[in-house]
């Protein structure tokens, strides 16, 4: 039996339902990870500021994935994030953070979603 271009996107829905939070909790996973190895993040952009000139340059890195995986973490959650399409309910990017982090069965779910995006897209 052959999927019908109706059933593309009904399949794409299931599947975007199966892996919204799985990717969630492994980008939150990551994040927290990140988090406890800096120092406290202070909240006001001046704090901020100074807080990001007072890292070394691995932690400027992380500081800076940790920002990117909040983003994507907000954006699953129903918050839109800056630079994500707000109607993307699974954009690439968190797709991609959350690449060997998750069990191998959401890998496989990861893997079918990104199949049907192909065909989608022609």
């Amino acid at each position: 039996m052959t999927a019908t271009t109706t059933d593309v996107p009904q399949r794409d829905e299931q599947l975007v339902a199966l892996l919204r939070v799985p990717v969630r909790k492994a980008l939150a996973d990551r994040a927290d990870s990140i988090r406890r190895a800096l120092p406290p993040r202070p909240v006001g952009a001046r704090s901020r500021w100074a807080w990001l000139r007072s890292l070394d340059e691995d932690q400027a890195r992380r500081a800076a994935l940790l920002d990117r995986l909040d983003a994507l973490c907000a954006h699953l959650a129903g918050r839109p994030a800056l630079g994500y399409d707000p109607g993307d309910p699974l954009p690439t990017a968190a797709l991609e953070e959350s690449d060997g982090f998750t069990s191998e069965t959401v890998a496989l779910r990861v893997a079918e979603y990104r199949a049907q995006q192909a065909v989608s897209a022609g």
